[in-house]
């Protein structure tokens, strides 16, 4: 995926669910860091930005944004790409992540504010998730030099995550040395 794509689902997203801030929680929240020429190919390959809103405790504005320009929506099929509206509570994040999200915010994007995870957050998530390609996303950033692992072992304790998940983040980030 490419800023200006999602450039495009924010603005979409936020007409939608009639809100200005659009939190991108998923893989593609690395655009608000850093620019797609930047970002190795396991980086940018999704397709699909998650996207949920911080007053949403039902889902119905992440629903109506999913039910619009979801996958095999219109959207999708005339893009290429697509929204996937969530619940604020998918991605297992360490604490304080509220405080670094990254905004993205362009004369592309009105009337979105992007509020992205911050790049080690985003690590922890997908490393939390535990899926062979969260972990190939994570690989990628930490190859290309794009991730702090000081930072990510300083944030690790944080991460709400279940004993087993730990360890296997744990031994990821042994690794790494």
């Amino acid at each position: 995926m490419k800023r200006r794509e999602l450039e495009h689902v924010l603005r979409a997203a936020s007409r939608i669910a009639d809100e200005t801030d659009v939190l991108v929680i998923g893989s593609q929240s690395i655009l608000g860091s850093f620019d797609d020429s930047r970002l190795p190919p396991e980086a940018s390959a999704s397709i699909e930005v998650d996207v949920t809103f911080f007053d949403d405790e039902d889902d119905a504005k992440s629903d109506a944004v999913d039910g619009a320009i979801g996958e095999l929506s219109t959207f999708h099929e005339t893009f290429g790409y697509y929204a996937q509206g969530v619940s604020i509570t998918t991605a297992i994040l360490p604490e304080g992540w509220r405080e670094r999200v990254v905004e993205f915010r362009t004369s592309g994007t009105e009337p979105a504010r992007g509020l992205c995870l911050e790049r080690h957050d985003l690590v922890l998530a997908k490393l939390a998730a535990g899926r062979p390609k969260d972990y190939a996303f994570a690989d990628a950033l930490r190859r290309e030099g794009l991730v702090d692992m000081t930072i990510i072992r300083q944030r690790l304790p944080s991460l709400p995550a279940d004993p087993r998940a730990i360890q296997r983040i744990q031994a990821w980030v042994d690794a790494s040395h």
